[in-house]
């Protein structure tokens, strides 16, 4: 099962708030601290979720910067 970055377990579906600020890869952009994503998807990896994010699309998040809500 993935965990956020205090420990507590993911699922498909959870809202999670990102811990740091991230610079995406490919996007110009980057992701702020505080940002509310929310319907995540698991992935094969515990390590990391998928997730649609304004502005960004669909994009792959390590589980160690988010904190669920």
């Amino acid at each position: 099962m993935p965990k956020d970055a205090n420990g507590a377990e993911l699922n498909a579906g959870d809202s999670v708030s990102v811990i740091k600020d991230l610079k995406v890869k490919g996007a110009g952009a980057t992701l702020k601290r505080g940002t509310t994503i929310k319907n995540i998807k698991l992935t094969n990896k515990d390590t990391e979720i998928e997730a649609k994010v304004d502005k960004f699309g669909m994009i792959v998040l390590k589980t160690e910067f988010l904190k669920k809500i």
